[in-house]
Formats: structure tokens, C-alpha cells, sequence
């Protein structure tokens, strides 16, 4: 049985898909691009595809990961295409590798975030950083399935920065970029939490609700503050198909 890892999107409005909706997608592209997959065993048996910690519906991603187990050997520059072409745009295979090592879950350690503050002035979202950064905890509530929960999401945020937003045009309206790198910790911590603890912090409240996509996943360099590629083990050992522009 042989193993490949996909790396995938979700842009544009693709990223108001739910997890459960890209499952059914990708279940059909599966079809239609006639992957041998393994299944597995007892009365309705299912595909085996491991999806790895999913990003949140309504953020963007350029890094999303899911396991595949196939009954016969496969190229995985071929099987990248072919699925590619049966998901729709936004939903964009850009990673095949063969899978080598295991464990691969466990190497997601962290997210890179970049979140768009529209209508927020970079000096006031910087200010707000730094407080942020100085405080020892920063506390918030947040509903969950298992009721109120509490995070501390201070210490999950390995690092956080404010980016240029690009060359500022005439007229046009403020804007804070933000890149965030959180570890992955349970209770997980979001980027919406962290919003939360700057406004708890720094009285930082953007006028409309922030662009959020997650730009890479995977083990966290603590020294840099950096987040590194999860196939990096795998691409080593076998070849690697990539789309053009997928390069993490």
C-alpha cells in the first residue's frame, strides 16, 4: 500500500468551504480521477484519507494537508494533476509527495497567520503588538462544543508582527497587516482569539471583520519563531511534484 501526502487551498471564496464540504469534494475528485484507493474494512466501508488539522470555515489557506493510502503505486507528479483538475478553482492540489516517514500529524506544531485589518492605521495595530507582546498572559472566553472555555493566548503566539501593507495609494482607506505564528496547543488558540486578546489588551477592535489566511503549518523553529515544511523528511527521500507558485 502506498501512502501520499497532498498539500491544498482554500482561496478566494473557496474559503467559506466547510470541512465537510471539501471532503465530499475531494471524495468525488477521488473518483473522478480513478485513484485506486484503499478502503477501509467493516459494513460501509470509507476511502482512507487522514485530514490534518483543518483550518477554521471562512479563513483562506495556502497550506491545508491530507493523507491518501492507494492499493497500487502511483506518481505522485501525475496524481497532483489529476486531482487538481477534478476540484474546482480555489480548491487547489499544489503538493504530492510519497509518503516516507510517520508520525506526520504531530510534525503540524504551528501556524503562520496573516491576518487584514481594514480600516486600522499600522501605527495603532504596532502599538497594539507591543502590548500585546509585553503582557505576561492574555486571557479570553470563547463558546465551544463543551461549553465556555478559557485560553491564554499569549502563550501560544510564537510570534506576531505587523508587515507592509503595500504602497499606500491616494484615498485609500487604512490598513494593518498582521503575521502571526500560533502554536498548536489544546485547547487550540485562533487567530479570532488572538483579535480578541488585542482588543482585550490594546482596545484594538477593526471596524470589519478581518481577512485570515493560514500561509504555512508544520514544526515550529523556536529560535526564529519560524514555522518550516512538514514534507521536508519526505521530499528529501522521493521525488516531489509541486505546482508552479506552490513552493511553501
Amino acid at each position: 500500500m502506498q501512502r501520499i501526502r497532498l498539500r491544498y487551498t482554500k482561496r478566494g471564496r473557496l474559503r467559506f468551504t466547510s470541512h465537510r464540504d471539501f471532503q465530499r469534494a475531494f471524495e468525488r475528485a477521488l473518483r473522478r480521477a480513478e485513484v485506486p484507493m484503499a478502503y477501509s474494512a467493516g459494513f460501509t466501508p470509507h476511502p482512507k484519507v487522514s485530514y490534518a488539522n483543518a483550518a477554521p470555515t471562512g479563513t483562506g489557506s495556502e497550506a491545508e494537508y491530507l493523507e491518501i493510502a492507494l492499493t497500487e503505486q502511483r506518481d505522485p507528479a501525475m496524481l497532483r494533476e489529476l486531482l487538481d483538475e477534478s476540484l474546482p478553482t480555489g480548491l487547489d492540489v499544489i503538493d504530492a509527495v510519497e509518503a516516507r516517514t510517520s508520525g506526520f500529524a504531530d510534525q503540524l506544531e504551528a501556524s503562520q497567520w496573516e491576518l487584514r485589518l481594514d480600516g486600522v492605521r499600522p501605527e495603532i495595530a504596532e502599538q497594539a503588538v507591543q502590548t500585546f507582546l509585553k503582557a505576561e498572559n492574555v486571557e479570553v472566553r470563547r463558546q465551544t462544543k463543551k461549553g465556555m472555555r478559557t485560553f491564554d493566548t499569549r502563550a501560544a503566539v510564537a510570534s506576531l508582527e505587523v508587515v507592509p501593507a503595500g504602497a499606500d495609494r491616494p484615498g485609500a482607506a487604512p490598513c494593518a497587516i498582521l503575521r502571526l505564528v500560533v502554536r498548536h496547543l489544546t485547547p487550540a488558540v485562533r487567530p479570532d482569539d488572538v483579535l480578541s486578546g488585542l482588543r482585550a489588551t490594546a482596545d484594538l477592535a477593526p471596524p470589519v471583520p478581518p481577512g485570515v489566511t493560514r500561509l504555512a503549518q508544520g514544526p515550529l523553529d523556536e529560535e526564529t519563531g519560524t514555522v518550516t515544511d512538514p514534507l521536508a523528511p519526505d521530499r528529501d527521500a522521493t521525488p516531489v511534484a509541486t505546482a508552479p507558485g506552490g513552493a511553501a
